[in-house]
């Protein structure tokens, strides 16, 4: 199953970022997060983050490694427990002119491979995960509004 949004702000791309490429900031946008903490590293590749979310009523705890960090461009993060594999891309570009003004727009891409009986079950919750985007999305726009 893959998600994709796309959020444009006004806001100078080292800015978004650097905000961004902390997932502890998860809390801060992602309306499923309860909890992200750095467990190892210093945000760079390999850095692992423990996650704490809820969906669909349940908590989950995967542990996300960041896979690949190009400054100002990408970060790739792969996230797993017991029923779920996740790769979460966001990619940032400057987008406007210097003459309508320069914006940042962020694509965040998660992909879900499940595993266990979860991935029996998971065709049947395509509208909760098309919910759970929707409320990124909307809370991604806000607190990168808010920097």
């Amino acid at each position: 199953m893959r998600l994709r949004r796309i959020v444009t702000v006004d806001k100078a791309l080292d800015t978004v970022f650097a905000y961004l490429s902390d997932f502890t900031t998860t809390t801060e946008w992602d309306p499923g997060t309860v909890k992200t903490v750095r467990s190892s590293g210093d945000g760079g590749f390999g850095t692992d983050y423990a996650n704490t979310s809820t969906f669909n009523g349940r908590q989950t705890r995967p542990t996300y490694v960041v896979q690949e960090l190009v400054p100002n461009q990408r970060i790739s993060l792969r996230g797993e427990n017991k029923t779920l594999i996740a790769h979460d891309t966001m990619t940032f570009r400057e987008v406007g002119s210097h003459e309508t003004g320069l914006k940042t727009e962020v694509t965040y891409t998660a992909d879900f491979t499940f595993k266990g009986i979860t991935k029996f079950i998971a065709p049947l919750m395509t509208s909760a995960f098309t919910k759970l985007g929707n409320e990124a999305e909307t809370g991604m726009a806000a607190a990168l509004a808010r920097l």
